[in-house]
């Protein structure tokens, strides 16, 4: 075990590289919007002169490159802020999970929709439903990416109430996924992969709730109010 003073000094450390880190990323990320402006202004360009299809393909490509990885440094930038709800009352989750589900197709580039199945009584709470339905899509994502595009419209979302009153939670349950062979730098007990469900999980976290994650299962409570 080290001494106090070791750990306060590695402590001091890691905030420094945090926030050094954080400023690469800033900086990073207005390169990338440059470079996307660029690349815009080519594409556009490219299409005024009537130029090849497989030039303007790669730079559409180009672009949704640098759209991902823009996005993905949004995500990490907000993983290092603390987590701001707005809550609001009576926010019924079966219809936050069930528009987040029919957004996400079950495999890429179809329009066939997820399985899923939501009991048939409210599941009222106070939470903030932007940032809640940010968690849910990370967390439907991250199981439809979990298996091969050929299995993954057998992939299922339940959600049902658990307990009684004060007791009374909702749990959402992602069934048929394959965690087990993914390997991501932010895998722990909970966040079981990329920046966007580890801060799914602060999300979850935030509203009172946890995550549970197995080999062929998430599952999520969050409390009810009524």
């Amino acid at each position: 075990m080290k001494p106090a003073l070791a750990q306060t000094t590695d402590n001091h450390a890691l905030q420094d590289l945090g926030r050094a880190t954080l400023q690469i990323v800033h900086d990073l990320k207005n390169q990338l919007n440059g470079l996307k402006l660029y690349a815009t202004f080519l594409r556009k360009r490219l299409d005024r002169d009537d130029r090849s299809s497989e030039e303007r393909e790669t730079l559409v490509k180009l672009i949704a490159g640098l759209d991902r990885a823009a996005r993905d440094m949004t995500a990490l930038v907000r993983y290092s802020q603390p987590v701001e709800l707005h809550r609001q009352p009576h926010i019924d989750l079966r219809d936050l999970i069930s528009t987040v589900i029919r957004a996400v197709p079950a495999r890429p580039g179809t329009a066939e929709p997820l399985t899923f199945e939501i009991e048939s009584n409210p599941l009222y709470g106070e939470f903030d439903r932007a940032v809640l339905s940010e968690a849910m899509q990370a967390l439907t994502e991250e199981a439809v990416n979990s298996v091969p595009s050929r299995e993954a419209a057998n992939i299922s979302v339940q959600a049902r109430r658990e307990g009684e009153n004060e007791s009374a939670q909702a749990v959402i349950e992602w069934q048929g996924i394959k965690l087990g062979g993914r390997n991501h730098s932010f895998r722990s007990a909970t966040s079981f992969g990329t920046v966007y469900t580890a801060q799914a999980a602060r999300i979850i976290e935030a509203h009172g709730g946890r995550v549970e994650r197995e080999a062929n299962a998430i599952r999520v409570w969050l409390p009810l109010s009524e």
